[in-house]
């Protein structure tokens, strides 16, 4: 593996992206429309941009492209997106059976995302996407992160608290 396909794992805020140069910080939502809980809220803290656009584009999905693998970009500063990627189903609740993560539909929004990030020349910065409520296993989500970014020549940098 050579030093451009590899991943970057610092302690940290993921919204507060380190580095030089244009930055996307990159997270998962779910299909419903919901955000509230979870990463998104520390993104929210930071900027209302990306909530507001995720609200909007749920509500006009009838005719737009809102959907599981779908990547809305959100421009929050001269140098700095959001990434709103839907993949998740849905979200657990006591009734649910399974964990609501949907790892063709991250994988789906990665390839979007890495033909973004390499038309804007931007690094990659994300929690581990898909494993907090939305229960995905590290594991399973790394080699998708790998093969869509870092390995595309992407820089990414992955943020654990």
């Amino acid at each position: 593996m050579t030093a451009a396909s590899t991943i970057t794992y610092v302690r940290g805020d993921a919204t507060a992206p380190l580095g030089k140069g244009v930055k996307v910080v990159a997270h998962v939502c779910n299909d419903l429309g919901g955000w509230g809980k979870g990463f998104v809220l520390a993104v929210s803290r930071r900027w209302p941009e990306p909530e507001a656009a995720y609200r909007r584009w749920h509500r006009e999905r009838a005719g737009n492209d809102f959907g599981l693998g779908a990547v809305q970009l959100v421009r929050v500063g001269p140098y700095l997106w959001v990434a709103n990627m839907v993949g998740q189903r849905g979200v657990r609740t006591g009734r649910s059976s399974g964990p609501p993560v949907r790892y063709e539909a991250i994988d789906a929004a990665l390839a979007t995302l890495g033909g973004h990030a390499l038309d804007l020349g931007a690094s990659v910065h994300m929690p581990r996407i898909g494993c907090g409520l939305a229960g995905g296993r590290w594991p399973s989500v790394e080699p998708l992160v790998t093969a869509r970014l870092s390995g595309r020549g992407v820089p990414v940098t992955v943020y654990d608290q």
